[in-house]
């Protein structure tokens, strides 16, 4: 049994997240809800959950009550456009939530439109079990890889982006997945990565790991501490003035990933606050499409 299989620690509510939350889904955009409807959607555990969180195997699936079903909908390029590259999107929500339109569905057309299929992913919260995120995103990293082939890309190519308490998501599945579950490449915008109580977001990690975990839960998920050579090159994406997630996360997670020699790029705006994403009236959001799709382009060897 590994560490993410041991882990179950107790935690607490989100409320500093939750006007944030609000207010990001009140400025839901159409193309969000129209790519909700297409794509392909996967079921992550067909023959049964491998762990439990407390509610999925004792309450009914319900988006509603965030006791949701572990799936991703995946979209894929026109063959013309395929660059052979594939991300898994994992939307943020302080893992109290799973803002999968405005940190996923969003995303759609922009990736498709470069040729870069993309699926979304829908993961269970940890409530007192904060392994069951990691095991769903690691699964749905092996899904794609194992079917690459047939989905019309290449299982070599495969990154992982994140955004917020999503981006801890995504690190988490880059520093600590295994196997077929390793992604080729990071994308993180404005991601909580530390445990440690001096800068981490409160509320994530109350509710990731409780409010007093132990030393070796703490350690394990201060993803800072966890990059080791040969990891996948990452990129990553923060405002100066984010007042909800301290930048000192994805400047820490860089200067971690630069000690180990694993290919890094740090895009700091002084403007666009928390959950910027890619909305189209973020100041920086054409430089910002510019610079990712670009860093894309030059790993695609």
């Amino acid at each position: 049994m590994n560490m993410l299989e041991k882990m179950d620690e107790r935690m607490s509510g989100a409320p500093r997240l939750a006007a944030v939350l609000a207010m990001m889904l009140l400025l839901l955009p159409l193309p969000a809800l129209m790519a909700q409807s297409g794509g392909i959607e996967v079921n992550l555990w067909p023959d049964g959950l491998p762990n439990t969180n407390g509610r999925d195997l004792t309450q009914p699936y319900s988006d509603s009550t965030h006791n949701y079903r572990p799936r991703f909908r995946l979209f894929l390029p026109d063959k013309a456009k395929a660059t052979g590259q594939a991300v898994l999107c994992i939307p943020g929500g302080g893992y109290h939530d799973v803002c999968s339109d405005i940190e996923g569905y969003n995303w759609v057309p922009y990736f498709l439109d470069h040729g870069i299929a993309i699926a979304v992913l829908t993961y269970r919260l940890p409530y007192q079990y904060p392994a069951v995120p990691g095991s769903d995103a690691m699964e749905a990293m092996r899904i794609l890889r194992h079917n690459a082939a047939k989905w019309g890309f290449s299982p070599g190519k495969i990154g992982v982006m994140g955004h917020s308490a999503g981006g801890h998501l995504a690190a988490t599945v880059a520093t600590h997945a295994v196997g077929d579950a390793r992604p080729d490449f990071q994308i993180l915008f404005y991601p909580v990565i530390t445990m440690e109580k001096s800068y981490t977001q409160p509320d994530t990690h109350d509710n990731l790991i409780g409010p007093v975990p132990n030393e070796e839960v703490m350690h394990y998920y201060s993803l800072e501490q966890q990059v080791r050579p040969g990891q996948a090159p990452a990129i990553i994406f923060i405002a100066d003035d984010d007042a909800v997630v301290n930048t000192a996360n994805g400047v820490n997670y860089y200067l971690a990933l630069n000690r180990a020699h694993v290919s890094a790029s740090l895009h700091i705006w002084p403007e666009g606050n928390h959950g910027f994403s890619c909305r189209d009236y973020f100041k920086s959001h054409d430089v910002e499409m510019q610079e990712l799709f670009s860093w894309l382009k030059s790993i695609n060897k």
